[in-house]
């Protein structure tokens, strides 16, 4: 059932994306950090005292659950629109959607600026690379869920 597959592969997905953007924290290679910037700014909307604790399991917590419901969103878009999801043709440009939105929406919401421009000049860049792991990491996922 494509919920379930949609549940599924956006979890693996996430968590590829979430480990990747963890070691490239932890190498200095990434500065837009995914669980941390989720895990800030859902401390600041709860109101509650930042601890490096807190920090991740909030930050975890919201990026897994994203990533579910965007592995959900594309596969409910497929099964109506009548093609099959895990056909690599029309992933790329769901996931060209996802990092655009995540440059104009989400880190400017999370007080990042436009494109993470208050992280670092590169963050788009960054933020490319972490996307297309998630689409690779939901591909295949779809091709053994």
């Amino acid at each position: 059932m494509w919920v379930v597959d949609g549940f599924l592969a956006g979890l693996i997905a996430g968590v590829f994306m979430g480990a990747i953007s963890e070691m490239g924290y932890r190498f200095g290679l990434i500065k837009s950090h995914l669980v941390i910037i989720d895990g800030e700014y859902g401390l600041e909307m709860l109101k509650l005292q930042k601890s490096r604790t807190r920090v991740y399991a909030i930050g975890v917590a919201v990026h897994l659950i994203t990533s579910i419901v965007f592995g959900i969103i594309y596969t409910t878009i497929s099964y109506f629109a009548g093609f099959n999801y895990w056909h690599a043709a029309y992933l790329p440009l769901y996931i060209v959607v996802l990092w655009i939105a995540m440059l104009f929406t989400a880190l400017p919401i999370a007080g990042q600026g436009i494109a993470g421009l208050r992280i670092r000049k590169y963050v788009w860049a960054e933020q490319a690379v972490l996307h297309i792991v998630y689409g690779l990491g939901f591909w295949w996922a779809l091709g053994i869920v």
